[in-house]
């Protein structure tokens, strides 16, 4: 991991693997040089007035009634209306273009296929599992996929907000107890990027990182073959378990996933309470029969004194 945190202090947002970390780059680019239109003549001017106008040079104009210029209004609205209007635009096509929910486009998959590798994320005290249910295996703490083809993250939290984050892929994205939310990426090359939390979580934060690994077709079904050789299974009592905080855990493969782990954490019932997707069906029902069954306390009978 000393090598993986090394890389970290080389810009790796400016040597993006993938498409959205590509486009992410142009858009970080555009907007500095942007924002430099300001920036440099404002560092220009100040060098160059307060030397021109030193109390030495006599030749300098001396104005002291001067109290309006058009041209000089223009140029300090101006310019920045325009800075606005063009950082404005590029919002607003890069946030439809590189919308985290929207599929990767089949033009960057190289993959024969094309479909997407279906990933289910928990940020857990302080460790990330992954779960992969075409496959009915899961990880700690490591990212496994191939490169070329799409991966769609559905993502959500069993503790506190965090943030899910590949730097070089692009991305980033808030995991949140009781929601889900997605986002797809794809590494154009094999690689191995670093993961990390770019949301303060508390104590084990600082250590609450995993490796992504892009791998070729055939490296990734090797890689398959021995998560399932691990002899540990994903059951709610192991996934209660990991629900517990703890730091620096190590990379752990767990060989068949029991059902709806991935579902009790979203729905806040993998230690036995309602889910909250029962409650919502009770409750509409309840509705729709016009009675509180179940969900609030009956009415007491007036009492008459």
């Amino acid at each position: 991991m000393l090598s993986e945190l090394t890389s970290l202090r080389h810009f790796v947002l400016l040597d993006p693997k993938g498409p959205i970390g590509a486009d992410e780059k142009s858009i970080i680019i555009l907007a500095t040089l942007l924002m430099l239109i300001v920036v440099i003549p404002v560092i220009v001017m100040a060098i160059v007035f307060p030397w021109r106008y030193r109390a030495s040079n006599t030749r300098a104009t001396y104005s002291p009634n001067w109290s309006h210029s058009g041209r000089i209004e223009a140029v300090v609205w101006l310019v920045p209306c325009i800075i606005i209007a063009g950082l404005a635009t590029v919002t607003w096509i890069s946030s439809h273009d590189l919308d985290p929910y929207k599929p990767i486009s089949p033009v960057h998959a190289t993959a024969s296929n094309g479909k997407p590798l279906e990933v289910q994320v928990v940020s857990l005290d302080w460790k990330w599992l992954f779960i992969y249910p075409t496959l009915n295996i899961a990880t700690v703490n490591e990212l496994a996929f191939p490169a070329g083809t799409p991966v769609h993250f559905d993502l959500t939290s069993g503790s506190v907000m965090n943030s899910f984050f590949i730097p070089q892929l692009g991305s980033q994205i808030y995991t949140m107890a009781g929601m889900q939310t997605q986002l797809s990426l794809l590494a154009n090359e094999p690689g191995n990027f670093l993961g990390i939390s770019a949301n303060y979580s508390g104590g084990g934060f600082s250590d609450m990182k995993f490796r992504a690994r892009a791998m070729t077709d055939a490296d990734f079904e090797n890689w398959v073959k021995t998560v399932r050789a691990s002899h540990d299974t994903l059951t709610p009592a192991v996934y209660r378990s990991l629900e517990k905080p703890t730091e620096k855990v190590p990379v752990t493969y767990y060989s068949e996933v029991g059902p709806n782990i991935f579902h009790d954490a979203l729905n806040e019932c993998a230690n036995g309470a309602m889910c909250h997707d029962d409650a919502m069906k009770l409750s509409m029902a309840s509705d729709a029969l016009g009675t509180n069954v179940g969900l609030c306390t009956v009415p007491q009978k007036k009492v008459i004194d």
